[in-house]
């Protein structure tokens, strides 16, 4: 069994934490299959989800997952005001934002890391929008992208979850944020799923 480190202390939270954005790639399914099912139906927060997609393809990841969690679940429209306890999934071929109000934005802006939609774009405009009320998560995947993003998130006073490198199917995204951000809690994927229970068992989320 893999040990669950806690690197950093977390910060204290006086309120509660109002949106969690979640990002990955390669082998990051089977940690939102662990993830998503367990989200309890009166969660507050909403939920914005950046993974790795083909471009030319439509997404199927909001379909799959609409039957398996029990909250509000649909792929992002730009302008949309984000509904607390809604999960949103990043379109393919666009780049997901948190705009003033806040609202979803999307934008064909060039690719980071070879990405669109990138993991940093969602967590440095959530991370600008919700400050301390904000929780990141990075799963597994096979680049840097969302290592900057959690940097920012952590630099705002957000919560930073990174997935166990140990066990992701690749490594090398949780990897390159343990390298670049203080993380508060590195955990297994039921682990976070566990952390996200409490976290709203607290009244947090």
């Amino acid at each position: 069994m893999t040990e669950e480190r806690h690197p950093s202390d977390p910060p204290a939270r006086r309120a509660g934490y109002d949106a969690i954005v979640v990002g990955g790639s390669s082998g990051a399914i089977d940690a939102l299959v662990r993830m998503l099912p367990a989200l309890p139906t009166t969660l507050h927060a909403a939920m914005l989800v950046v993974m790795h997609l083909p471009r030319d393809r439509r997404s199927l990841l909001a379909d799959i997952f609409r039957q398996r969690c029990a909250l509000p679940l649909q792929e992002a429209q730009d302008k949309d005001a984000i509904a607390p306890g809604t999960v949103y999934f990043a379109p393919p071929d666009y780049h997901l934002l948190v705009d003033a109000g806040p609202c979803l934005a999307l934008s064909v802006d060039a690719p980071v890391h070879y990405s669109r939609p990138s993991i940093d774009v969602l967590f440095e405009s959530a991370a600008d929008e919700y400050g301390e009320r904000l929780v990141g998560i990075l799963l597994s995947g096979a680049n840097e992208d969302g290592a900057r993003g959690l940097q920012a998130i952590g630099a705002a006073g957000g919560l930073v979850v990174v997935q166990d490198p140990a066990t992701a199917p690749m490594p090398a995204m949780p990897q390159a944020a343990l390298a670049r951000a203080a993380a508060h809690h590195v955990l297994t994927p039921p682990g976070i799923a566990d952390l996200l229970a409490d976290l709203h068992h607290k009244g947090l989320l």
